[in-house]
């Protein structure tokens, strides 16, 4: 079993955060979207991945290198969006034609039975009913429950079934076939190669498929998306406790995640609060907020905020939506 994950989005929706970094290492819960990725398939039994990777690419090579040494791991470059069709085109030759592989979407966090998935012997994709199904993959379902039809972003729905970006695919030659056939006859929907399109030419030639279903699914793909996953992954069992010097001059209203590099003096911080390693905050108010890595916070005042790594914020607001290495300072002084 092999997962293929495509992390070579730009993320135009999270800028200005997806300017310095991949969307995918946007930290949530204490965690890069793609770390809570991982630790979901690798406690599943998956040790052997293909990254399609782009706009800084780099920097996922670099976190994959530096904290997870245990899985095997090869890295596709797109240079190009063409979407998710084209992105597992270019992993053809890195995955066996007899070999079954797992194609999970880099902007997904997702929990299901992912061990029970990975041992049915028919090809089968995650889905998870939505209120709009006009802006998602959707599966249509014949009377026996298995898939009859798939379409990418329906102008009129005749399903609720969200197709959530995680694929459990046996049939690996017939898909390669289907991506070569799109591909190579410029088959696109809404100009781009949709994985969507292949999956429903596999049906066509005969394949079987069935769904899914996936409890709790977060795109991250928009700044209120990602607060909303925060909150819920740090409301579970099992975050670490706040380190105890912390607890001194400070009011902390849980759930949050603080690390012990982090330096907090007389700010309350919480509920729904993510802090970076190494961060700094004084004088503050902060919660149901991500505060990014080596960030600096004085005076403010934050309430559904993202807050990139090395950014500088001095000063009273309400909400913002700082990248990486910003300064702001509101509080009308200059040095």
């Amino acid at each position: 079993m092999k997962a293929i994950i495509p992390v070579a989005g730009i993320g135009s929706r999270l800028k200005p955060h997806t300017t310095t970094q991949p969307k995918s290492l946007i930290p949530v819960a204490g965690k890069p979207i793609l770390g809570h990725i991982l630790d979901t398939l690798i406690a599943a039994g998956v040790v052997d991945f293909v990254f399609i990777i782009g706009h800084l690419g780099d920097k996922i090579e670099q976190y994959i290198s530096e904290h997870y040494t245990n899985v095997n791991a090869t890295f596709v470059i797109q240079t190009l969006g063409k979407g998710t069709g084209h992105a597992i085109w270019l992993a053809r030759n890195e995955i066996q034609d007899d070999e079954p592989v797992l194609i999970v979407l880099g902007d997904t966090i997702f929990e299901t039975d992912l061990k029970s998935v990975l041992q049915e012997k028919v090809s089968s994709l995650g889905v998870k009913k939505v209120d709009d199904p006009r802006k998602f993959g959707v599966a249509e379902l014949n009377e026996e429950g298995s898939i009859k039809r798939l379409i990418e972003k329906p102008a009129i729905p005749r399903s609720n079934l969200a197709l959530v970006g995680l694929y459990h695919i046996r049939e690996t030659a017939l898909l390669k076939e289907c991506l070569e056939y799109n591909i190579t006859h410029d088959i696109r929907t809404q100009n781009e190669f949709h994985l969507t399109d292949a999956l429903q030419c596999m049906m066509e030639k005969g394949v079987a498929m069935r769904t899914f279903a996936v409890e709790n699914w977060f795109d991250c793909g928009k700044k209120e998306i990602i607060l909303q996953t925060n909150r819920n992954l740090l409301r579970r069992d099992g975050l670490p406790e706040v380190p105890s010097a912390l607890l001194k001059n400070n009011i902390i209203i849980p759930p949050v995640y603080i690390p012990a590099t982090a330096k907090i003096e007389n700010s309350i911080i919480g509920p729904d609060v993510s802090i970076g390693e190494h961060a700094s905050i004084s004088r503050s108010v902060v919660k149901n907020s991500i505060i990014g890595q080596y960030a600096q916070l004085q005076t403010a005042i934050l309430e559904n905020s993202l807050i990139g790594s090395d950014a500088i914020l001095t000063g009273a607001v309400q909400s913002m939506n700082i990248g990486d290495g910003a300064e702001m300072n509101l509080g009308g002084e200059t040095s």
